[in-house]
């Protein structure tokens, strides 16, 4: 196989298409790359001789390719270097969660039923996950992602789509480690506890399987409601689960085997979904919610006691949140009036707004920060992802 040839696997009804150039961060050998009469791959030179027609659709056609660069660097109200890449075929879907990067930078961002990959360090696009669709197979919409999550050591990235299905990418070895049918419904959350993955289903059924194991199942729960976040907590002592009737579950590690079912330690009550969910990274126990449009309160809560410490109003939807570590700083996005995203303080028992980013025209739906906290990545309703320089 030659430097600037394509690769191609097909494992399990999914196809992984990279550009070994691109990989290589050697652009000018990439090629556009046919396969039966159907376009495959469109590489990185293929994109910049589109540009160069004068037309207005083409040129507003190629605007809308994914991860293109759709303005320079500039400043953002305060202060912050702001970034814009197209996102076409973003779902907007409040109850999807679309958008992770891992502790190599590496940006996983699902548009419809497929999944790319970008270098958030060299800002090159490094491939791209679809499903090979057979003529009398399911259709791109019923294969729509609808989660996706990294492993803690950014190797292996699960994705889940609403046929109740998941994928375990391995991002080293460019090949699919597990293909399963995992749910009766849609998969609405993953989380990573090592190397065992819980999923959660709009149906409420919570599934624990090992990447290792012949035998995939080694948990499950069943919450009887329909769940829309899941996340194990740092040291990985308890796992939350939140729903869409505004319930927040903490459960102990012991995930209970296949016959024993799992039980909640503590429950709370927030007037609307718990969509918006994250775990304190410095402060043991503490966990973050936000509050949907009828409700609009971040708050932040003591596990252990089940007990709200202190809440927020910011008078609008709270559509994701995740904290930076390393900045100690909690970061949320906003759907209407100001589709922003905001920065907070948490100093117990305070909570204090720091700033607010304003750049996208629709609601935020997905968050990400990379792992040394200097990046925040936004994905909007607007079909497009912002890169924040904190």
């Amino acid at each position: 196989m030659t430097p600037g040839s394509t690769l191609l696997k097909s494992v399990r009804g999914w196809t992984w298409k990279l550009n070994r150039a691109t990989r290589n961060q050697n652009m000018k050998s990439s090629k556009e790359i046919v396969m039966g009469g159907k376009l495959v791959w469109r590489a990185a030179e293929t994109l910049r001789y589109s540009r160069k027609g004068t037309a207005g659709s083409e040129v507003k056609k190629q605007s809308l390719q994914p991860f293109a660069l759709l303005n320079k660097d500039h400043l953002s109200q305060h202060g912050q270097v702001v970034m814009m890449l197209g996102a076409p075929s973003l779902r907007n879907d409040y109850y999807s969660d679309l958008l992770d990067c891992n502790r190599r930078g590496i940006i996983a961002l699902a548009l419809g039923s497929s999944v790319y990959l970008w270098n958030s360090e060299t800002r090159a696009l490094v491939g791209l996950l679809e499903p090979c669709l057979a003529p009398d197979g399911p259709s791109s919409e019923t294969l729509s992602i609808s989660c996706l999550c990294w492993s803690r050591d950014g190797r292996i990235l699960s994705i889940g789509n609403r046929r109740g299905e998941i994928q375990l990418w391995d991002a080293d070895r460019m090949q699919t480690v597990r293909s399963q049918q995992s749910h009766l419904s849609a998969v609405a959350a993953l989380s990573w506890k090592q190397d065992v993955l819980s999923s959660g289903s709009v149906l409420g059924r919570v599934h624990h399987t090992d990447a290792r194991a012949p035998a995939q199942l080694v948990g499950a729960a069943d919450l009887k409601e329909e769940i829309c976040s899941l996340q194990w907590s740092p040291g990985q002592e308890w796992m939350a689960s939140g729903s869409t009737n505004g319930l927040l579950h903490i459960w102990a590690n012991d995930i209970g085997g296949i016959k024993k079912s799992c039980q909640t330690v503590v429950t709370m009550k927030q007037p609307s979904a718990v969509k918006a969910m994250g775990w304190c990274p410095w402060q043991r126990g503490v966990i973050a919610t936000g509050g949907g449009w009828k409700d609009g309160e971040l708050r932040m809560w003591d596990a252990q006691l089940g007990t709200c410490l202190n809440s927020v109003s910011t008078n609008s939807q709270i559509c994701c949140l995740r904290w930076a570590g390393k900045k100690r700083s909690l970061i949320t996005s906003h759907g209407l009036p100001h589709n922003s995203v905001s920065s907070w303080t948490w100093k117990f028992p305070y909570l204090t707004q720091l700033y607010q980013l304003a750049g996208h025209s629709g609601r935020v739906l997905h968050l990400a920060v990379n792992s040394d906290g200097t990046c925040i990545f936004s994905a909007g309703a607007d079909q497009r992802l912002h890169i924040w320089d904190l």
